[in-house]
């Protein structure tokens, strides 16, 4: 699996050798790979305007493209605002509500993120397909498709460590803006361009994931909610700035650098999360290993508003937490 920026193709379709020849080298004599394109194709055809597009048929003849449009800016923030405003109005009956929850289309999102990353993970599984997965910039929903993919496909990543490594990977190092995507709540009235709960929509497929596959996953629900919390406001360095360049360096401000070097001056979460004690408590009772693929289902049926995050401020979770713990102990006693 690869993944990558849009080509800069332009609107005189200019070609990129190097490119070409990467591509090539993947792929042996007589194999096919396949492009997933989380944009449509109308959005693709139209970023050649400004630069972008898609790899030429002609020019990647061993390739098939596919596009499976993901949304990535304010669509996805104002259906993440409108849900929080509904699981937050607890005036309104019970056909109101699920009139407001199909209305802020999220479930519709989340769905949509699981069919792209199913599609990319049977390409490789069932296919023994490479797959290259981009968007825009590359930085997304391009990660989103490629960190779910990995969790379906790969054992490894359903472990804590793993998971912990697929995050590092796929959305720290590879420049997934947090700065900019997570700048503010659903409660704030600012409405900023660049925000998006991209990040939100990945823990919430995982966590849909859990949910179908209760043993698979060595993670339960409360590592989920802590990443969702740690994202948005956190005493760690983990998730600070926009890429690496930015944590290692720092961003120029007017003619000075302010130097972050987050490593230096900050704790990484993933330290704290991995002290025993705490540790325990994100760990999932049930876990049994796993080395198969995790094919989830799509079904509108299958996909379920995730409580434990939406409803957490207004219903208490004693009782789940409680429920929790006596698993944990059950399990210990065994």
């Amino acid at each position: 699996m690869l993944r990558s920026s849009q080509p800069l193709t332009g609107a005189n379709r200019k070609r990129c050798r190097e490119d070409e020849m990467l591509l090539g080298m993947v792929l042996d004599e007589g194999e096919r790979g396949f492009i997933i394109d989380t944009r449509s194709a109308q959005a693709a055809k139209q970023a050649r305007m400004t630069g972008g597009g898609t790899e030429p048929k002609s020019s990647y003849p061993q390739w098939r493209r596919l596009h499976r449009p993901l949304e990535r800016g304010r669509p996805l923030q104002e259906s993440f605002i409108k849900l929080v405003e509904a699981c937050n109005d607890t005036s309104i009956n019970m056909d109101r509500w699920l009139s407001r929850l199909e209305s802020c289309r999220w479930l519709n999102h989340v769905k949509a993120a699981l069919s792209t990353a199913c599609l990319a993970a049977q390409c490789m599984d069932r296919e023994e397909a490479s797959v290259l997965v981009h968007g825009a910039e590359g930085t997304d929903t391009t990660l989103l498709v490629t960190a779910l993919a990995q969790v379906i496909l790969d054992p490894s990543c359903r472990t804590l460590a793993g998971f912990q490594g697929l995050l590092e990977r796929e959305w720290i190092e590879a420049g997934h803006p947090f700065h900019l995507r997570c700048a503010r709540s659903a409660y704030s009235h600012a409405r900023l361009k660049q925000e998006a709960p991209l990040f939100l929509l990945f823990l919430d497929c995982v966590w849909q994931l859990s949910r179908q596959f209760p043993f698979s996953l060595e993670f339960g629900e409360h590592l989920l909610l802590t990443l969702f919390d740690n994202a948005y406001a956190s005493a760690y360095g983990t998730f600070l700035c926009n890429n690496e360049k930015e944590r290692r360096v720092g961003r120029e401000a007017g003619t000075a650098l302010c130097l972050c070097k987050v490593k230096e001056s900050t704790h990484s979460l993933w330290a704290w999360l991995n002290q025993p004690g705490e540790k325990k408590k994100h760990l999932n009772p049930l876990y049994s290993h796993n080395a198969l693929v995790i094919w989830p289902s799509v079904e509108p049926q299958s996909i379920q508003l995730w409580q434990g995050l939406f409803f957490r401020w207004i219903r208490s979770s004693q009782y789940l937490d409680e429920a929790w713990a006596e698993v944990q102990r059950l399990v210990e006693g065994d």
